[in-house]
């Protein structure tokens, strides 16, 4: 019989430029797969598929991706914006690794979520672990998508600069104009 596993996936860059990182949404188990076997998606995509072993490798099998979410991991010497550092300098005052907080629009209207991880210098480097499926993101994105009124696809940007943070920022409206100023800010 051959061996079989059933999504949905979420899609992250692979280990080159030919194949796609597969990260099982429940047990963040990871597959790497050609990318012909997945042309259509874009890092970030929760995909539902099943993967099948012939002859050990993995074959994809009626994929269909549920949500368009896309992930952009960036490393920047651009300057990071006041909320992010504000979570950081909180997570810090109170001696914690890790810290999150809402951001608003001009009307007050939730436009995204900011999560800080204290860098941890010779010991773990969370940018590429975030890259590389090793830290899950799939917790983070599914507490964005908590409030009734939220439903994704979001932007998520992970980002690795000068600040003694990384930063992963999820835009709730990839349409809007907070995303905007981060393409043009961080791309």
């Amino acid at each position: 019989m051959t061996p079989r596993t059933e999504g949905p996936f979420r899609v992250l860059p692979g280990r080159s430029d030919d194949e796609w990182l597969l990260l099982d949404v429940e047990s963040a188990d990871p597959t790497y797969v050609p990318r012909e076997a997945l042309p259509d998606v874009e890092v970030g995509n929760r995909v539902d598929a099943d993967l099948s072993w012939d002859e050990g490798d993995p074959v994809v099998e009626s994929p269909t991706v549920e949500t368009e979410t896309t992930f952009r991991f960036v490393r920047t010497e651009e300057p990071i914006f006041e909320a992010a550092k504000t979570c950081f300098e909180t997570a810090r005052a109170e001696n914690e690794a890790m810290n999150a907080r809402v951001t608003y629009n001009t009307d007050n209207e939730a436009n995204g979520v900011v999560y800080t991880f204290a860098d941890q210098p010779g010991s773990r480097d969370l940018f590429s672990e975030f890259r590389d499926g090793g830290k899950p993101l799939e917790p983070l994105v599914a507490r964005a998508a908590q409030p009734d009124e939220v439903e994704p696809p979001f932007s998520v940007w992970v980002l690795d600069s000068t600040e003694p943070f990384v930063l992963v920022y999820i835009v709730l409206d990839p349409d809007g104009l907070l995303e905007e100023t981060m393409q043009d800010t961080y791309l």
